[in-house]
C-alpha cells in the first residue's frame, strides 16, 4: 500500500477517519476536539489541538508519523520543541513511545479507521498515470466558486513570488519605484526572445538621464539606439548617422558605456518583432511619457492604460525600415493589441500589486486583480490542456492562476495542499 505522511496530515487536518469509539492504544477512551493548525515549519506538525484523554482535557501540539518509531527515527526524542505533544497520531504503532520522565505518550492509531474508499481515490489521484494532470478525469466536476476561489488565492501567490524580484531590485535602486519600473517595461519590451540585452540596455541608461533629455526626442532614441549598440559602426542614412552623433557627445557626457551589440536576436523573428523595432517603440514611449510608473498609478481604466501604449508614435524613419541602412516597404510599426496586454500583464499588473503591497495600500492589489480580469487569457499549451479537460478559460486572471496550479501542484502531485484535490477527494 502506497501511503504517505501528507495523506495522513490529511486525514488528520480534516478529520477524515472513523471517530466513532475512539481510544488510544493503551485503550483509554479520547475524544478530538480540534485537530489544531497545520504547521509548515519545524517543530511539530500541528499546533493548539484540543482533544480529551479519559477525564482530562489537553492543549497542546500533535505529531504524526507513519509508524510510532519514527518519532525516534527522526530525533524527536531529544528535540526539546517536541516536550508539549499531547498526541502522537500513527498510521501504525510499531513500538510504545515514551517521554523523558517515562510516562506514554498518548497514542491514536488510524490503520483501521480510513475507509477504502478514501485511500482508493487518493491513490488513483497521487499515483496514477494522468496524461495531464493527476486530477484530470474530475476536475471539471468540481463546482465554480471552489474552483474560483481556488484560483483567486493561488493567483495571489503567484504575484507574490513574482513580486520578490520586484522588492529586491527596488533595493538595489534605493527606493525608487521609477527607475525600477523602467528596468522591468525594457525587459518586457524585448518579450522573452530579447528580454536581457533590453534590460542590461535600460541599467546601462537611468532613468534620470532619460528625464534630462526629455525634450528632444532624438537625444532620447540616440540614447537608447547608442547604448542597445546599433551606433557603434558606420552608417550611410542621415537619421542614423545624427544618432551617432548625438550618442557620442551624450555617452561622453554621462561617462555612460553601451552594452554589446551581438547580443540582440533577429533569427527567425517577424521584422515587425525586430529589436530595432522594440528600441524604437520603447523610445517613442520614453518620449511620450517621462514619469511613466507615476501616470500608470493615476489611470483607472484599462481603456487609458492600453492607451497609454498604442498611442505612441516612433519616428518616421522606420516606417520604412525594420534596420538602419536597408530600407522596406511601407508599413505600420505601432504595437499590436497582443503585444500591449502582454506588457501590461508581465508589467503593469505586477507593479500595480507590488507597489500595492509593500505600500500597504489595498486599493493598488484590487485594480492589479481587475486588471487581469480584463485581459484576455493567454494562449499556450497549459492552457490549451486545462481546456481540454472543461476548465473555462476566458481571462489572464484565469490564465495566470492556471499556470501556478501547474507548475506549483499539478507537476509536484501537490494533491493535498491543492483547494480543488481537497475538494475531489472529501466525502460528498
Amino acid at each position: 500500500m502506497l501511503f504517505t505522511e501528507d495523506f495522513l496530515h490529511y486525514v488528520w487536518k480534516f478529520r477524515l477517519f472513523d471517530r466513532i469509539n475512539l481510544r488510544t492504544t493503551e485503550g483509554e477512551e479520547m475524544e478530538v476536539y480540534s485537530a489544531g493548525l497545520h504547521n509548515t515549519h519545524a517543530g511539530p506538525d500541528f499546533q493548539n489541538a484540543r482533544i480529551r484523554v479519559g477525564e482530562t482535557i489537553w492543549a497542546g501540539n500533535a505529531e504524526l508519523h507513519l509508524s510510532s518509531s519514527d518519532w525516534q527515527r527522526h530525533g524527536h526524542t531529544t528535540d526539546n520543541a517536541y516536550d508539549n505533544v499531547i498526541l502522537h497520531v500513527v498510521y501504525r504503532d510499531d513500538e510504545p513511545l515514551f517521554r523523558a520522565d517515562g510516562r506514554r505518550v498518548p497514542t491514536l492509531e488510524l490503520k483501521d479507521r480510513i475507509s477504502p474508499d478514501l485511500y482508493n481515490r487518493y491513490h488513483n489521484l497521487v499515483f496514477g498515470n494522468q496524461a495531464i494532470i493527476p486530477c484530470e478525469a474530475t476536475i471539471a466536476t468540481v463546482d465554480g466558486l471552489t474552483m474560483q476561489n481556488w484560483l483567486t488565492r493561488i493567483l495571489v501567490e503567484r504575484l507574490e513570488k513574482r513580486s520578490e524580484a520586484v522588492v529586491a531590485a527596488l533595493e538595489k535602486n534605493r527606493g525608487d519605484w521609477e527607475e525600477t519600473f523602467y528596468q522591468f517595461l525594457a525587459a518586457n519590451f524585448g518579450f522573452k526572445t530579447n528580454a536581457l540585452p533590453f534590460e542590461l540596455m535600460a541599467k546601462s541608461l537611468p532613468q534620470s538621464i532619460l528625464a534630462k533629455n526629455k525634450n528632444s526626442a532624438m537625444q532620447i532614441e540616440a540614447l537608447i539606439f547608442g547604448q542597445a549598440g546599433f551606433l557603434a559602426d558606420e552608417l550611410q542614412d542621415d537619421y542614423p548617422r545624427k544618432l551617432k552623433q548625438e550618442h557620442d557627445y551624450l555617452a561622453k557626457k554621462y561617462s555612460l558605456q553601451a552594452i554589446e551589440n551581438h547580443l540582440w536576436k533577429f533569427l527567425r523573428m517577424r521584422p515587425q518583432n525586430f529589436p530595432t523595432i522594440r528600441l524604437a517603440q520603447f523610445a517613442a514611449l520614453v518620449v511620450q511619457s517621462n514619469h511613466l510608473f507615476s501616470k500608470i498609478l493615476e489611470i483607472r481604466e484599462i481603456k487609458d492604460l492600453r492607451d497609454l501604449f498604442a498611442n505612441i508614435k516612433i519616428n518616421p524613419y522606420w516606417e520604412t525600415h525594420y534596420r538602419f541602412d536597408k530600407e522596406s516597404a511601407p508599413a505600420g510599426k505601432s504595437l499590436g493589441q497582443g503585444s500591449i496586454d502582454t506588457i501590461l500583464l508581465n508589467t503593469v499588473v505586477l507593479f500595480l500589486f507590488s507597489y500595492g503591497r509593500h505600500m500597504k495600500l489595498q486599493h493598488f492589489v484590487s485594480r492589479a486583480l481587475k486588471l487581469l480580469e480584463n485581459i484576455p487569457a493567454e494562449q499556450n499549451n497549459i492552457t490549451a490542456d486545462f481546456a481540454t479537460l472543461g476548465v473555462n478559460i476566458n481571462t489572464a486572471f484565469e490564465s495566470q492562476a492556471l499556470l501556478e496550479l501547474k507548475n506549483t501542484y499539478c507537476d509536484h502531485k501537490k494533491c493535498l495542499q491543492c483547494g480543488v484535490g481537497i475538494k475531489i477527494l472529501k466525502p460528498s
